[in-house]
């Protein structure tokens, strides 16, 4: 497959195929998920094949599909639907939801990000963010931008927000160069962004590697983060919490917990969480005492019945 058709053509199959592809034998080990507790089980759409999530302050979560990029809005105390907001036709991999309602979705291969009124879906500001091979992957909101990542390009996308989170036009993002440590990995690289405890970096963890970055929004300089030798296999979304960092490690169907020092420089594993429900979750947001990923499934092969679910667990 050309590098072209790759950017903007891909379909979901193949997308999900290119997700995993670092993965492969890992897929193969991983244990199957028997029936579990159905209180933190929650059901998605047959077919969906989910990939990102976010969570709103009063409790609204969404999930963003692979196959058309609608996003599912359910209750997350309840589990129960409130409506699904439709999609562009083209993956919706990476979300975040601000405090104003605006839900930032990364757009995969299509090397675009879309904002959209997370109560109506209607289409707020669209931004494309290159024309080259690219997976825009995953999203963080800060106090003054949304920052994207890139698994196939060496750089981060910036969209520069206004006061109350006011959007620029289509043509203010920022390209923002990976250097320092980072080293330009063959396959699936930047997936998950965060902020550092101090809100003064960002993090990023690179998959093919396990190796999580700090990185410097002004420069783009990335230092690895000296967590005394452990390596992040599989490492996807990412959640910081305080001083908490959650690591999704999806093949591996585990919760990497890290305690960080403030700076994001350096931290320690210090629990490493699953649950018997995981089937290859991707993602991670909060709300409350409960944190919850979507089983992207992304070792079985997807068709219109496949089930995909939102697993919960405490934090």
């Amino acid at each position: 497959m050309s590098g072209r058709i790759v950017a903007r053509t891909l379909s979901a199959a193949a997308l999900g195929a290119l997700l995993i592809a670092a993965g492969t034998s890992a897929a193969l080990a991983a244990p199957q998920a028997p029936p579990g507790h159905a209180e933190d089980v929650i059901a998605l759409p047959d077919g969906f094949q989910p990939e990102g999530i976010a969570i709103g302050q009063h409790g609204t979560g969404y999930v963003g599909s692979l196959v058309d990029g609608d996003v599912y809005v359910f209750d997350v105390r309840t589990g129960e639907e409130i409506t699904t907001l439709e999609g562009p036709g083209t993956p919706s991999l990476g979300l975040k939801v601000d405090d104003q309602g605006q839900l930032f979705i990364a757009g995969g291969p299509t090397g675009s990000a879309r904002v959209v009124d997370a109560a109506t879906g209607d289409l707020l500001q669209s931004y494309t963010l290159t024309s080259a091979p690219s997976i825009v992957n995953d999203v963080v909101v800060t106090c003054d931008a949304a920052w994207f990542t890139d698994s196939q390009q060496a750089q981060l996308y910036k969209l520069p927000l206004g006061k109350d989170g006011a959007l620029p036009e289509s043509d203010a993002i920022e390209v923002v160069p990976l250097s320092g440590d980072w080293v330009q990995q063959e396959g699936f690289n930047a997936n998950g962004i965060e902020e550092t405890p101090d809100h003064e970096a960002l993090l990023v963890i690179q998959t093919n590697t396990g190796i999580l970055f700090r990185v410097d929004p002004e420069t783009g300089d990335a230092t690895v983060v000296d967590l005394d030798g452990v390596v992040l296999t599989d490492g996807d979304g990412l959640l910081v919490v305080g001083r908490t960092l959650y690591v999704v490690q999806n093949f591996l169907n585990t919760v990497a917990v890290i305690r960080l020092d403030a700076a994001g420089t350096s931290g320690e594993l210090v629990d490493q969480r699953t649950d018997s429900d995981f089937q290859v979750p991707t993602t991670i947001a909060k709300f409350r005492d409960g944190l919850y990923l979507p089983n992207a499934r992304f070792d079985t092969p997807p068709t219109p019945d496949t089930e995909y679910s939102v697993v919960r667990i405490d934090r």
